[in-house]
């Protein structure tokens, strides 16, 4: 077995790892980050942008989201069950790091809203070529591998890690393994930073609520799957909470696909009993949305527009648009709409009536004809169910009718190991395990009980930020227990 050594050790070279091996190197520490992938980046390389409150970017576009207001904004929303000196550490730090990461030739296209109502703490990635969008933060990555690589920090690339070592209650190294076999690398500190379990369906299955492939179509980044939580627990960190950040798709779509775009409209949602469920004005919020859809038989719902809304869609664009789906058009839906029709799917749904319609979803036909009765009656005047805003009441009349099935899905996981504000794992008696820091989605408990959407950009924010803190305190922990 080889041996290798170095001050810092990183167990995953994604956002998290990544930052952290940076923050540490950049206070003059030797690091080393062993990735199992054979790049780094992990889920980040799918991602957008993070998250930033009172960034120069925003100042100068007068967005007037501040530290404070952020804050408590975040905390509010999860009632206080986050940590809040961890979150506000978090937040306190991101004006920062956008510069941080700003000095290293990463350009930010904006700062942006999620939705109406959500803050402009979005700071899209503003990719080498084209237009912001999905993968963005690719060029993010990419900045910051070559930023590590210049500080002297040794990325491993496709270098599991296998275990912890631990020694008299401390954590001391890991053992690894690459192509020419195992790897003992000892350090006087350790941060784990694997991304999460979001690639595997066992694990969501045992700790969430969700089944995968039966009412949860998440993302599967490959790799992603529960590593470096479980190495955590065994060398004795506790437990905390475990979800998954849950968004509505159509299933097996690959996410925010161009077949969803009329469909992602406020317009008749329903059950399978053929019943409304919200007020589809929500829509634009995805967390949201999935909460109103898990409560529904088997969390699948579907949306129900005709041949006159389509064409007013086709003619004046669509009620709602967000950065994700500005780049996306009809034309886009069209085509994918001719290659399910030719292909087959059991997504999209077309018939000739609504009757028809409600035999192929699967719909209770009672159900859906009285509720169609009834909504057709809303549009006359006014939603009395839901007070849904009367701008969104369109009849649906026909000639044809289109459903498109959604159910829960994410982008990832959240949670798993506890740590404190300093980024410190915790075990069982609510103890630092000395020598063991967490970041990124690992130890991502922030977003409790949903992911914060009204702050968006907190995914790759946290991942970003705790693994920048992460990095500096595994340096000041390192000096001031192993340096005379």
């Amino acid at each position: 077995m080889r041996e290798m050594e170095s001050d810092v050790i990183i167990v995953g070279g994604g956002a998290a790892g990544l930052a952290a091996a940076i923050a540490a190197a950049e206070q003059g520490a030797e690091v080393i980050v062993f990735e199992k992938a054979n790049t780094t980046g992990g889920c980040a390389n799918m991602a957008m942008g993070l998250l930033g409150v009172e960034t120069k970017m925003q100042k100068e576009r007068l967005v007037d989201c501040t530290r404070e207001g952020a804050f408590q904004k975040f905390m509010d929303y999860t009632h206080w069950r986050s940590d809040a000196r961890l979150v506000k550490n978090y937040i306190y730090k991101s004006a920062s790091t956008i510069e941080w990461l700003e000095a290293m030739g990463v350009k930010f296209a904006l700062p942006s809203k999620y939705f109406p109502g959500s803050e402009a703490t979005w700071h899209i990635v503003q990719p080498k070529t084209g237009a912001p969008g999905l993968r963005a933060a690719a060029t993010m990555i990419k900045a910051m591998t070559d930023r590590a690589e210049e500080l002297g920090v040794k990325i491993c690339l496709e270098s599991p890690i296998q275990s912890l070592i631990k020694d008299n209650g401390e954590i001391i190294g890991v053992v690894a393994k690459d192509k020419d076999g195992e790897i003992e690398a000892f350090g006087s500190a350790v941060i784990v930073a694997t991304g999460g379990f979001g690639d595997s369906p066992e694990f969501i299955n045992k700790y969430t609520k969700f089944e995968w492939g039966k009412d949860l179509f998440s993302y599967r980044i490959p790799g992603l799957t529960g590593d470096g939580i479980s190495m955590a627990w065994e060398a004795g960190a506790a437990r905390d909470r475990m979800d998954m950040e849950l968004v509505f798709f159509a299933p097996n779509t690959g996410g925010y696909a161009p077949i969803e775009l009329p469909f992602r409209q406020p317009n008749l949602f329903v059950n399978l009993d053929g019943e409304r469920f919200y007020d589809e004005a929500v829509v634009e919020n995805p967390v949201f949305s999935v909460n109103a859809i898990c409560r529904q038989k088997n969390r699948t719902v579907f949306s129900i527009i005709d041949e006159s809304i389509m064409k007013q869609y086709e003619k004046n664009g669509l009620d709602l648009i967000n950065v994700v789906t500005s780049n996306i058009s009809m034309d886009d839906f069209k085509q994918e709409m001719n290659d399910l029709i030719k292909n087959g799917n059991d997504v999209l749904f077309i018939a000739d009536s609504i009757e028809e319609l409600a035999e192929k979803t699967g719909i209770d036909k009672e159900g859906l004809v009285k509720t169609l009765n009834d909504y057709n009656e809303c549009c006359k005047s006014t939603d009395t169910l839901f007070n849904k805003n009367p701008k969104y009441l369109k009849p649906l009349v026909g000639p044809k009718f289109y459903a498109l099935k959604f159910a829960p899905s994410a982008y990832g996981s959240l949670g798993g190991i506890k740590i404190n504000y300093n980024t410190e794992v915790i075990d069982t008696e609510d103890k630092v395990i000395p020598g063991l820091f967490a970041a990124g989605t690992d130890a991502n408990s922030v977003c409790n009980p949903d992911y914060v959407f009204v702050l968006p950009g907190n995914t790759l924010g946290f991942a970003v930020n705790s693994g920048r803190i992460a990095g500096e305190n595994a340096v000041k922990y390192i000096k001031e227990n192993f340096t005379e």
